[in-house]
């Protein structure tokens, strides 16, 4: 096995999880291994123990000092994993994001977690969103119609590999229908506002101004 397969974070937790210990040691070394890989798979290059510490906090798993603790090297050790998997990190502002200061203010660690989930949703779509953005052009059609020159260009959303937003899969058409569903919303609490926000049950704005909307011009539900 090459250095590089025997450094892959599920390689890593193996072995940590082989070296037997409590029950709840090994739950939280499983649990902890899940949060980053949710973290990376929503695109974030991010794994300082300050980061990872609010993230099991706020999924109600351990406090995050705990992870600089001398008997939490097993942690630290498949936290550095991940960041070797990763790649190099994207230096950001120290500040916390609001998302995460949000999440720390939620005692109920049930609640907690959900929000957390919720808000992985939330960033995963951005970036789903974003990435449609970027692959957009505007075709100019000027072509005459009907032996006369169109006074006005016709324009064409495309996308540059070939494919328009019609023919996403079933898949991807169903997991964006659901971000927006009235009823999918309700149960978890949450609303669409009157300017395509989602807000929370207490008008709390979780999803920005024109994400519902957005979402429908993805769809051509305009």
């Amino acid at each position: 096995m090459s250095g590089a397969e025997t450094g892959h974070p599920d390689v890593v937790l193996d072995a940590l999880l082989a070296k037997g210990g409590r029950s709840h040691r090994l739950a939280r070394l499983a649990a902890l291994h899940e949060i980053c890989r949710n973290h990376h798979e929503c695109g974030s290059r991010d794994f300082s123990l300050p980061t990872i510490g609010r993230l099991v906090e706020a999924a109600g798993i351990l406090k995050g000092r705990v992870l600089y603790n001398t008997q939490s090297a097993d942690y630290r050790e498949l936290i550095s994993a991940w960041v070797t998997y990763g790649g190099p990190q994207i230096l950001q502002s120290s500040k916390p994001l609001a998302s995460h200061e949000y999440l720390m203010r939620i005692h109920d660690p049930a609640i907690r977690s959900l929000m957390q989930t919720i808000i992985g949703e939330r960033d995963k779509l951005r970036a789903e969103v974003n990435l449609l953005k970027a692959n957009t052009q505007v075709v100019v059609d000027r072509r005459p119609i009907g032996g006369r020159m169109s006074g006005a260009a016709t324009v064409l959303p495309t996308m540059t590999d070939g494919h328009n937003s019609g023919q996403l899969t079933p898949s991807e058409r169903e997991a964006l229908e659901k971000a927006i569903c009235a009823g999918h919303l309700e149960k978890q609490g949450l609303r669409e506002g009157t300017h395509g926000e989602i807000v929370n049950e207490h008008g709390r704005t979780i999803l920005d101004i024109g994400f519902a909307r957005a979402i429908r011009k993805i769809l051509g539900n305009n």
